[in-house]
């Protein structure tokens, strides 16, 4: 079981770096973050995915959340946190 466990929490912080990569392109582009990233994850994880945008001079920073999913009853690994910056597309 925490072998499967393990899998699950590389998986979910390799997700949350595939959604803020996902969100930082949309965003700097001018289409905002938050769908282009939540659509960047898969669906069972999407429920429990965040973003945050900030802007900075010539750069957009986002950061995805992802909630961590436990097969452990009682053990809450909370999220995996993941940040990408782009260049803005003026």
């Amino acid at each position: 079981m925490a072998a499967v466990q393990l899998g699950l929490i590389a998986y979910t912080a390799q997700q949350a770096g595939t959604a803020a990569r996902a969100g930082a392109r949309s965003a700097s582009l001018d289409r905002g973050a938050g769908p282009a990233c939540a659509a960047a994850v898969s669906d069972w994880l999407a429920g429990g995915t965040s973003c945050g945008a900030a802007e900075g001079g010539d750069e957009v920073t986002v950061t995805a959340t992802v909630d961590i999913p436990s097969i452990v009853p009682g053990w809450d690994f909370g999220p995996a946190r993941k940040t990408a910056t782009m260049p803005l597309d003026h």
